[in-house]
């Protein structure tokens, strides 16, 4: 017996919802979409600043050197500042990364303005928007604590995360305003081996986050301490954590090969295939990039990639399970053998 969904849009539309080519959108769906994507970029930008050491490259907030436009020259600088804080690189890199920051507040108050359409006929998608909107401006004032507290290794992982949730807050509104276009054919089986693997492998990532961040405060130690040891080094100084999210790291090799099977067994198509598909790879890609951070001595490209690539890894984690938590009531369903 088979169970179907149904609608009148055909199947990889909702792709084309999340990479937006020639389908008609409206201003939510355009605005939400650009908002995710430009979230995604400040995850890059501030992965570039961590990896770049630019984090304090402004030690005040929310001004840079006493100034809303930082200087350019060591002489510019005004005097009730240190000279030697005073890198001009490190200084337009984390003033580029608020700059990103302000945009994408504006975004998604531009994203907010606009839910108000669904307020009745799709309350969820006001609400996440409002959610979304309050999650930047307490984002924006959790940056202003990461440089107050000297680039404290607890602040910058909440701070990392709280990004993550943002993309994934905003990725839901952006779902719930384009679901009743979405078409799913598969049976009760399919959808129940699918959730499972899928289950395994979202509690896997949730643990990978947790480790990696670990590893990260435990390097973000070492890198900063008196006596500097070679970046050769670094993994190996962060103790049994490492270890423990290397092996991890296999636990996803399993589950990664379970999904292609259930893919290929199941003979699942269309858009939930090509999803899948955008998982496992990217968690092929996460494998590779971890295995030449821990062999390549840390090169900071990798540092940026890791971390980038596992947060759209996220993001189609939730997006599948989103379409698969989809419920008969929203569309027409039917039993057929």
């Amino acid at each position: 017996m088979k169970f179907t969904l149904k609608t009148n849009f055909k199947v990889n539309h909702f792709i084309r919802v999340l990479l937006p080519l020639s389908m008609k959108l409206n201003t939510f769906q355009k605005t939400a979409i650009g908002t995710v994507f430009a979230t995604i970029f400040l995850i890059f930008i501030g992965g570039l600043v961590r990896a770049s050491g630019a984090g304090l490259g402004c030690p005040d907030w929310p001004r840079c050197f006493g100034t809303w436009v930082p200087p350019t020259n060591l002489s510019d600088l005004p005097p009730q500042f240190d000279p030697n804080q005073f890198n001009v690189v490190k200084t337009w890199t984390e003033y580029i990364n608020r700059l990103v920051g302000v945009t994408i507040g504006l975004f998604i108050i531009a994203t907010f303005i606009r839910s108000f359409s669904y307020r009745k006929t799709t309350p969820s998608v006001f609400y996440s928007s409002g959610l979304a909107l309050a999650l930047v401006l307490f984002q924006g004032w959790l940056g202003g604590q990461v440089v107050k507290t000297g680039l404290s290794e607890f602040m910058i992982t909440l701070h990392m995360i709280l990004a993550l949730i943002l993309v994934l807050t905003l990725l839901y509104a952006t779902f719930k305003a384009s679901e009743h276009h979405l078409s799913l054919q598969i049976t009760v089986a399919q959808r129940k081996k699918l959730m499972s693997v899928l289950i395994v492998i979202l509690t896997l990532s949730v643990v990978q986050i947790f480790l990696g961040t670990q590893v990260r405060e435990g390097i973000d130690v070492i890198k900063n301490a008196e006596n500097v040891i070679p970046r050769s080094e670094w993994v190996t100084q962060t103790g049994d954590i490492f270890s423990i999210h290397r092996t991890f790291s296999w636990l996803f090799v399993f589950a990664t090969i379970y999904l292609f099977v259930v893919i290929r067994r199941e003979k699942i198509e269309g858009q939930l295939k090509r999803v899948g598909n955008y998982i496992i790879g990217l968690i092929v890609l996460q494998l590779v990039i971890g295995i030449g951070l821990n062999y390549l001595d840390m090169p900071r490209i990798l540092q940026i990639a890791h971390l980038v690539s596992f947060s759209v890894l996220m993001c189609f984690e939730f997006l599948m399970l989103l379409m698969l938590g989809l419920k008969s009531s929203q569309s027409t369903s039917a039993l057929s053998s």
